[in-house]
């Protein structure tokens, strides 16, 4: 027994415990990307094993408190750490077992007390027509991915019942199989103002809704836009009318309302739409074509993905058998879903099954008085919503009212109600709100966060911890040491090169066409600072939206040495000289792509005209079609796609579709529209003159461009400011604001800092390791400087983050690009912080950062400023987002110095042994208490988001890929810190070798989930999987250093 106990005790389980429950979590991550989350939880989070793994952890933590004497008043504060993890995993325990949660639909004006089930369950009642048995609810936990054991043996009057599933089909969906047989379809292609491509197949006789218009096929009803099938020969008919551009000619045409006549295949149609009632953003201009003429089709019904996706249903095969019979049965559903019940007849027993959400009645009512939704300015992007309601308990004889929003519930009676989405339609408002029933689970685990959160500080803070200790460690090396030392920095630069290339027209006749549509930059910039609303609602200059536009189309900010500015007025002015531009920048190496617009394999860029064959058939077209249907797409359909989105987006700026720069007056959601849509401005008497103004100032530079002469053009600018002013004055930035989004976006100071930051770091490495042969008054005096100018830098890298801030208005850390600088300032930070005596560790830093702000400003990450979600409009993100991405900062500077500890122990030699002893003593002692620093920040973070989660949507784990590998790296890192207590594991090869491989948990918390799996913090998890081939030489480059630093650990340092 004293054996059993020894080893459950022991800090060698510990560290096995903390390798398998990280790899268990990782490897649940990919099981959940690839098969879902009923997988994932089948397999991994809800098995039997992953739980006693939490519980021998408890048991292990109950037995060090003995071992260690952690009862001691002196290490008090590591007993109530370990005591927290042990709330907060009883807790978890508690929700699990104890806790429920599902959702509450409730339409304005009425009332309700039903809860749907978060979880799927299979609903059997029997009956032989007189008597009935209770209902049977069996919970589903099914995975496309194993086989699924599911069976419920009961009795019904002495009868054997059994009911067995056989199949399992997830994420149900429809599949049109093209034939010779079958309905007629035709393919729909709308090309919206933000450069997508939206295909909608249309059956023969019916319609479909796109956006607010109605588009049918021979449909009998009344449609917006009505083709009809001719003898062949597709018609069109629509309730306005408008253009079209064959484009195989250029050819352009026009149509007529309420008349049909020939549809033109192979041509872009452009049509204002009819404003429909209650929908004020109805009206505006439509693009479309007809992808390929008529076709027949069958509709299959088929299993689309092995992951089960909540959007779609799935299907569920039973064999039920009773004494004499057994029948096949199919059931539609899955979470969330309440289905209609399948009634079966099979010897004399009725059996009526359900597939979906188990319903739940609460002790009281909640009525729904108004919900209220409030949208970013001229947008259908929400920015905050909310639900009046009411709750009526007779039971406790209590009525009151209450708005739930997001992050502010309802917490009444144990059953706590949070703002989840929401239904509108033309005939009604419905909210939908999570309903969470877990009281003691939420207070057991908010007990161990309060008492984690207090020790984790106080560990960092006072003197009897181990971060004290490592404090007197390091003073005591400073006075055993002179000088650091230091030694080998291995750099690797990339070089970027393009080469130049024939088009139709060669560079000379470009610029030629170019310059005669380019204003003069003074002009340029005036125009720069009129404001326009982008797609999300935001309100920004016209710089901004021209620097975007100009970087996703060409991936650079400027043009043949043009600024955005003047693009995007020469764009407007003169579209077809663009059409012959060659600006769409073609991703590298992709030849496949090059010879189908027949450009040549050393093209950078193509033009828009390549894009298009004789005919004016679109080349890309079949391609981009089959890679958009894809779920997982290789690297050839991602560039694709890319590229179509290019393509797309240049093309609407050539229509002038996307200027949105006048705001519509009076307009209750402040909308701002392009010039094409004057008609829809609502200006009265000489305002109408003014609603024509940016067409006239738009000939008026071509005449300024001839003549140098911009007088007129800028009064007619004026005039463009003034109506800006007068009717979008509700959200009208303010000219600050303005200014200072400019002066942002001309110094673009990250940009500029990565430069500063490799040259200052790469030259103060080489000084202080110029200092270990050789040290005097100048080379100290020179650290010194060396160590302002990196301060200085960080003094800019803070102001940029600040002028960040104020101009979107919010903490700049939402997105990947200002992610990526806010680590990189955290980073900076504290490198700066711990390397106060150590010239070393501020170099590397600057050097770590420098690199940080390169990876920001790789092509895949976009500095653009957006809005936010309304999740994320919330003061957690400033709490929870700053502290956990701030924690990437130590983790990053301790990687850095454990690299160049092992560098320092492959040039150890006889000769410089002391020196070099002294400096890894040191550089390691730094890299412990950044570590520490590290894991306090990103353990807080990590909590404190399932507590922002809990405020949310009612739960504060849902083993959501994000808070997963965060969990993975917290695990990863106290088994860094801890390996000085495990045996074999001890020394300092040892622990810097880890600081260095445990970093890869960091990136894959960071970048991997982002844009490896899904969840609710991806951004690209739609992409196939390809792992960057600098992954597999940073692999190499680490097992050759550590296996070299090895050897020569063992030769000079092993005791």
């Amino acid at each position: 027994m004293k054996k059993i106990l020894d080893f459950l005790y022991s800090t060698q389980l510990m560290a096995i415990l903390f390798v398998v429950f990280a790899t268990a979590m990782g490897v649940a991550t990919f099981v959940e990307n690839d098969f879902g989350t009923q997988t994932a939880r089948q397999l991994i989070y809800n098995a039997w094993w992953f739980e006693a793994i939490m519980v021998v952890f408890v048991i292990n933590f109950i037995g060090n408190i003995f071992t260690y004497k952690l009862y001691r008043k002196e290490k008090w504060i590591n007993l109530m750490l370990h005591l927290s993890f042990i709330f907060i995993i009883a807790g978890a325990g508690i929700t699990r077992y104890i806790g429920y949660e599902g959702i509450i639909s409730i339409k304005e004006g009425e009332s309700s007390n039903l809860l749907y089930s978060d979880g799927a369950y299979l609903q059997v009642s029997i009956d032989d027509g007189k008597d009935q048995k209770p209902t049977i609810f069996k919970r589903l936990l099914l995975s496309s991915a194993t086989k699924n054991n599911v069976s419920i043996n009961t009795n019904f009057k002495d009868q054997d019942v059994k009911i067995e599933l056989v199949e399992y089909l997830p994420n149900l969906g429809e599949r049109l199989e093209e034939g010779p047989v079958g309905d007629e379809y035709i393919t729909f292609v709308e090309a919206s103002q933000d450069g997508h491509r939206h295909d909608q197949n249309i059956k023969r006789g019916t319609y479909e809704q796109v956006h607010e218009t109605t588009v049918g096929f021979d449909s009998p009803d009344d449609v917006d836009i009505n083709f009809k099938l001719v003898d062949g020969k597709l018609r069109i008919v629509t309730k306005t009318g408008g253009t079209f551009t064959r484009m195989a000619d250029q050819f352009q045409g026009k149509f007529e309302k309420d008349v049909e006549q020939d549809f033109e295949l192979r041509s872009v149609y452009e049509m204002q739409l009819p404003a429909h009632e209650g929908h004020d953003h109805g009206a505006g201009v439509m693009r479309f074509i007809i992808a390929k003429p008529v076709f027949k089709a069958t509709v299959k019904y088929v299993s689309m993905t092995k992951k089960q996706d909540n959007n779609n249903a799935d299907m569920i095969v039973l064999d039920i058998t009773t004494k004499n019979k057994t029948e096949r049965v199919e059931l539609i559903g899955g979470q969330y879903r309440t289905n209609e019940i399948t009634n079966v007849k099979i010897d004399n027993l009725n059996f009526n099954l359900v597939y979906g959400a188990r319903t739940y009645l609460l002790p009281f009512y909640v009525k729904l008085n108004d919900f209220q939704l409030e949208n970013y300015p001229g947008s259908e992007s929400a920015m905050s919503y909310a639900s009046e309601v009411t709750v009526i308990d007779e039971e406790q004889n209590n009525t009151f009212d209450f708005r739930i929003f997001m992050n502010n519930i309802l917490n009444y009676r144990g059953y706590r109600f949070f703002q989840s989405s929401y239904n509108i339609t033309d005939t009604y408002e419905q909210t939908i709100l999570s309903v969470n029933h877990d009281y003691w689970g939420t207070f057991v685990t908010y007990v161990g966060y309060t008492i984690l959160y207090i020790c984790l500080l106080l560990m960092v803070l006072l003197k009897n911890t181990r971060m004290g200790d490592l404090r007197r460690r390091l003073k005591d090396i400073e006075l055993r040491k002179s000088k650091l030392l230091t030694i080998v920095l291995l750099l690797v630069s990339s070089l970027m090169f393009s080469q130049e290339h024939m088009h139709k027209l060669t560079d000379q006749q470009v610029d030629e066409m170019l310059k005669k549509s380019m204003v003069s930059k003074e002009h340029a910039d005036k125009f720069a600072r009129l404001i326009i609303q982008d797609a999300g609602g935001r309100m920004k200059p016209v710089n901004t939206f021209a620097s975007e536009l100009l970087r996703k189309v060409s991936k650079y900010d400027t043009y043949r040495g043009y600024t955005a500015d003047q693009v995007l007025i020469s764009l407007t002015i003169d579209p077809y000289a663009w059409f012959q531009a060659p600006i769409i920048y073609l991703e590298r190496g992709n030849t496949k792509v090059r010879e189908i617009l027949g450009v040549g394999e050393e093209d950078k860029y193509a033009t828009l005209g390549d894009f298009f064959n004789e005919m004016g058939q679109y080349k890309l077209q079949t391609l981009q079609e089959e890679a958009n249907k894809k779920a997982n797409r290789s690297k050839f359909e991602k560039d694709i796609v890319n590229i179509d989105k290019r393509v797309n987006l240049l093309y609407s700026a050539l229509g002038g579709s996307i200027l949105t720069i006048l705001p519509i007056k009076d307009d209750k959601n402040n909308k701002w529209v392009t010039p094409l849509e004057v008609d829809r401005l609502n200006y009265t008497g000489k305002d109408t003159i003014a609603a024509q103004s940016f067409n006239l100032y738009a000939q008026s530079l071509n005449d300024a461009i001839v003549s140098k002469d911009y007088k007129t053009a800028d009064q007619l600018l004026d005039g463009i400011f003034t109506i800006q002013k007068t009717f979008g004055a509700k959200v009208y930035p303010k000219e600050k604001q303005i200014t200072y989004e400019i002066l942002y976006n001309k110094y673009d100071i990250f940009k500029t800092l990565f430069s500063y930051y490799m040259y200052i770091g790469v030259f103060m490495f080489f000084v202080v390791l110029f200092q270990i042969f050789k040290n005097n008054r100048f080379v100290t005096n020179l650290i010194k400087v060396c160590t302002a100018i990196v301060v200085l830098f960080f003094i800019m890298h803070t102001l940029g983050l600040a002028t960040r801030w104020y101009i979107s208005g919010r903490a700049p850390w939402s997105n990947a690009y200002e992610s990526v600088i806010f680590v990189a300032w955290a980073t900076m930070l504290f490198g700066l912080i711990f390397g106060k005596k150590s010239p070393l560790t501020i170099s590397s830093t600057a050097f770590l950062t420098a690199m940080m702000l390169m990876i920001a400003h790789w092509n895949w990450m976009d500095p653009e400023i957006a809005n936010l979600p309304p999740v994320l409009n919330s003061y957690w993100l400033m709490i929870h987002v700053s502290v956990i991405v701030a924690s990437y900062g130590p983790f990053a500077l301790g990687m850095i110095l454990g690299l160049i500890c092992l560098v320092l122990m492959i040039f150890t030699t006889e000769k410089n042994k002391e020196k070099f002893d002294l400096t890894i003593s040191e550089l390691t002692t730094i890299s412990e208490m950044a570590l520490l620093v590290g894991l306090v920040l990103l353990t807080i973070g990590n909590f404190l988001g399932g507590q922002w989660a809990n405020e949310s949507w009612g739960r504060y784990w849902g083993w959501d890929a994000k808070e997963t590998w965060a969990l993975i790296s917290i695990m990863v890192y106290a088994f860094v810190l801890h390996m000085r207590l495990v045996p074999g594991l001890k020394g300092r090869y040892a622990y810097n070798l880890a600081t260095v491989l445990a970093f890869a948990s960091i990136l894959m918390t960071y970048f991997g989930v982002n844009f490896y799996l899904s969840g609710l913090h991806s951004y690209g998890s739609s992409d196939a999987r390809i792992t960057p081939s600098f992954i597999y030489y940073s692999i190499a480059v680490v097992a050759i250093i550590s296996t070299f630093a090895y050897f020569q650990f063992k030769k000079y340092y092993k005791r």
